[in-house]
């Protein structure tokens, strides 16, 4: 690993986290390429992330959690150090907090006392059911319908290309309620719920698509205020979005040092690769980029950490700038190794594939910046 200063905004207690995830990803490393291949969920990443016990930063302290209030900046060193080694350990780390948040903001004491302790020990895997076949970014197109009746709540429609369908023991899924816009947990076993395997991505992952016909569940499953879950999702997307961009931070920084790796140790025309100007300088930009991303980073999970919601602006920037440098670097490693770079189920072609994701899911790079848009118009207007 290219040696990276230590950041000057990462406290002593941040330092031990950090270690904490990196020994984690190290013990994964012989065999990341075998889990980030898998569909399903891998028993041995999953095993060494259950006895870290780094879930716990996920979830509230009175509930089996670290602390009372979640702390992004930590949640983004953790995913930093597990995605450097695989994307499917950062997955499982990083979808214990996406798919469980709502519940632990929204939900009532019994639900909370009843689930988020088993999200802490990863014994109970959480899911987020937003997008539908024909929706994703635009969320309050949905045509999923929650309906109160008698004390109880029916849930009916389709969800699509949710991480941990099929895997998770429950998932907290947005709905359609009268004019507005709900949210219910609904336990994996609920009759009438049917979970099968999704699209085949590029980098493989737990993808699943789910059906509702006529879910019934109490009416203490719900989650938040009844047609007001939209607050529930921006309040997920201020603690966690920033995250994604530690974990493009991570796959950056493994992008570099697998290219630097391979540029100062092959030869070419009698001299190493990296003394070729090209190389040279397209591996020193990957640096600065990594770098440039890793600062903005943790500053905005740092200002996360005070106040999610009034800075989830940073947050999307974080998140645009991060991942598509990670995009920028891993392609430009694979170009630096040349033909090495192209050998499927090589490390960088694995880097190459899982850093495409990072720049669609929870924001895709294009809605977000447009969001930032409007942003500057009203500060200007």
């Amino acid at each position: 690993m290219v040696a990276v200063e230590q950041p000057f905004d990462l406290s002593e207690r941040h330092r031990k986290i950090q270690e904490i995830a990196r020994e984690v990803a190290a013990s994964v490393e012989p065999f990341a390429h075998e889990a980030d291949e898998c569909a399903d969920v891998h028993p041995a990443t999953a095993a060494a992330l259950r006895e870290s016990g780094l879930a716990r930063h996920v979830v509230p302290a009175a509930y089996g959690g670290e602390e009372e209030i979640l702390d992004p900046l930590a949640i983004a060193v953790v995913r930093e150090a597990l995605m450097y080694t695989s994307a499917h350990l950062d997955s499982l780390f990083g979808m214990q907090g996406v798919g469980s948040y709502s519940l632990a903001v929204g939900g009532s004491e019994e639900l909370k006392d009843e689930w988020l302790p088993r999200v802490a020990r990863l014994d109970a895997i959480a899911g987020l059911a937003l997008t539908e076949p024909d929706v994703g970014s635009d969320l309050r197109a949905i045509t999923t319908t929650i309906e109160s009746r008698d004390g109880e709540l029916r849930v009916r429609g389709r969800k699509s290309f949710i991480t941990n369908g099929g895997a998770a023991a429950f998932y907290c899924v947005l709905g359609k309620e009268g004019d507005g816009y709900s949210m219910v947990l609904v336990p994996a076993d609920a009759p009438g719920l049917r979970a099968e395997r999704g699209a085949d991505i590029i980098a493989p992952h737990i993808l699943g698509e789910l059906t509702f016909d006529d879910v019934v569940v109490p009416e203490g499953h719900r989650l938040g205020v009844p047609g007001k879950a939209f607050s529930l999702m921006l309040q997920t997307l201020a603690v966690f979005r920033v995250t994604v961009a530690g974990s493009a931070v991570g796959l950056g920084q493994a992008a570099l040092d697998e290219a630097v790796q391979h540029s100062t140790t092959r030869t070419q025309f009698g001299r190493p690769l990296l003394e070729l100007g090209a190389v040279g300088q397209n591996l020193a930009l990957s640096w600065a980029d990594v770098e440039s991303a890793r600062a903005m980073t943790y500053r905005a999970a740092s200002l996360a950490r005070q106040d999610p919601l009034a800075h989830l602006d940073y947050s999307s920037i974080a998140k645009v700038v991060a991942t598509e440098a990670a995009g920028r670097v891993v392609d430009r490693g694979v170009q630096s190794m040349g033909r090495f770079g192209l050998v499927r189920g090589s490390k960088i072609e694995r880097l190459y594939r899982n850093a495409r994701p990072l720049r669609v899911y929870e924001g895709a790079t294009e809605v977000l910046l447009d969001s930032l848009a409007r942003r500057l118009g009203k500060k200007v207007s």
